[in-house]
């Protein structure tokens, strides 16, 4: 018997879902190109992000986890606080990942996306970088693509890993766009006070929510959340000013966070947007992963790990031995959608209960039932 023809796979984006899945479709010998909108790669882009344990489970799938350990701040408890700094409770975050991980670990976001990219590069894909796909056009055997630089491709799947706002799957015909929740959040990063050792937030005050994660031994994140604004009636100039003002009607630790909130340009201000496309991922060769499928409002940390999580099952199937059809894809949808629906619901509903000041809601015991029901294995 004849071995198989060695497949071929282009990943369109070079977020954490693309740079998952390629590494890990790389290491079983599938053929894997992947490219990249942004010249830079997104290597510089970002504050911090938190971790959850069940992500951590898939970045030492990649192997990578002794970098991310190495960079980044593992803690195992969250903070509620007044706004005036004073610890209302503390509550041990579960262990998504297992026993042999930590429950949490904040990192700088670069630093993550710079781990990530070596690992990529070092797994021998071809990486192509300004680069977009311009056209796919399928048919039964795998997808021709034209590239943004006049050249052509032909491949056996694409897996659209562009984000939010993705381009292939418009391409494809799924016509679902994110939608705003009515939130935004203001993030900047710091240098970390010596008392920060976990998570922190504060609900209410002059913000709906104001929080920090250690990311370093020697940095945080920090981030308040409002009403979500016209982004053009606010001038980029005065993103400081603004998150400044916000940050300083916080006590504890926010004085001396908010010393630091000084340049415009360190500063992010994004919208909070929830989508979930609804039936298939996937349209004959052509399947997403990551936020191209689904995105949800920071509020339980879940973001980065739901596309994590999609790279690890999309590549499983992929690398077991069975055929690449329409029944596979839709298997990773049917595997993965009950998941990332009670991520983005419990996500939309806390940022819900804020905006209609429910005083009596429930968001500790909502956020107890979907972070056990993630120590469930994707």
């Amino acid at each position: 018997m004849a071995d198989r023809p060695t497949r071929s796979v282009l990943v369109i984006g070079g977020g954490a879902s693309g740079n998952a899945v390629t590494v890990l479709l790389r290491r079983a010998g599938i053929a894997v190109d992947l490219i990249e909108a942004r010249p830079d790669w997104n290597a510089t882009t970002g504050s911090g992000i938190t971790l959850q344990g069940n992500a951590l489970r898939v970045l030492r799938e990649l192997g990578v986890w002794e970098q991310v350990e190495g960079s980044g701040y593992a803690f195992g408890s969250l903070g509620v606080t007044a706004p005036d700094g004073t610890v209302l409770f503390v509550a041990e975050d579960i262990q998504t990942g297992g026993e042999d991980l930590p429950a949490t670990l904040g990192m700088q976001r670069p630093r993550l996306q710079q781990i990530l990219i070596d690992a990529v590069r070092a797994s021998g894909a071809g990486v192509r970088l300004g680069t977009t796909a311009e056209s796919l056009e399928q048919d039964a055997d795998g997808v021709s693509v034209r590239f943004s630089d006049g050249s052509e491709g032909r491949y056996d799947l694409v897996i659209g890993a562009d984000g939010l706002n993705s381009a292939t799957r418009a391409a494809i015909g799924i016509t679902n766009k994110p939608e705003p929740t009515g939130m935004a959040i203001w993030r900047i990063a710091a240098p970390r006070p010596a008392s920060v050792t976990r998570t922190d937030l504060a609900y209410g005050g002059t913000a709906y929510i104001a929080g920090y994660c250690p990311t370093s031994e020697n940095t945080i994140y920090a981030y308040v959340v409002e009403a979500c604004r016209d982004r053009a009636s606010i001038d980029p100039a005065a993103y400081a000013d603004e998150m400044r003002r916000m940050a300083q009607g916080y006590g504890g630790v926010w004085p001396e966070i908010t010393e630091h909130i000084t340049d415009p340009k360190k500063v992010n201000y994004t919208w909070f947007d929830r989508l979930l496309v609804e039936g298939s991922w996937h349209r004959g060769r052509v399947v997403l992963v990551g936020d191209a499928a689904h995105c949800c409002p920071p509020t339980v940390a879940q973001g980065a790990a739901m596309s994590l999580e999609d790279a690890s099952v999309l590549a499983e199937l992929l690398t077991g031995g069975r055929d690449w059809d329409d029944e596979l894809l839709q298997a990773y949808h049917d595997r993965r959608i009950p998941r990332v629906r009670t991520v983005v619901e419990a996500s939309v509903q806390i940022g819900r209960w804020q905006l209609d000041g429910v005083r009596d809601a429930d968001i500790a015991g909502l956020v107890g039932r979907t972070m056990n029901l993630l120590k469930e294995r994707p």
